[in-house]
């Protein structure tokens, strides 16, 4: 199924915020950690389910994608 890009930019910029809150980051230092550990790739590719979450679950879910591939949150 095809997404609006709209909508995906819209969801990644609301969830960085999130992150940044979850993290006590700034949103800039909140989307630099997600970009540099494929988190933004993770998002635009499960787009479809991760934007049916609430927006704790998918923190959690970013966040343990950072995790995986070298992240230290």
């Amino acid at each position: 199924m095809k997404y609006n890009v709209r909508d995906i930019l819209e969801y990644i910029i609301a969830l960085v915020n999130e992150f940044a809150k979850k993290f006590n980051l700034t949103d800039v230092q909140a989307y630099r950690y997600i970009r540099i550990h494929k988190g933004v790739t993770f998002i635009e590719e499960n787009y479809g389910i991760i934007h049916t979450l609430d927006f704790d679950e998918a923190v959690n879910s970013v966040a343990m994608f950072c995790r995986r591939v070298g992240g230290a949150l």
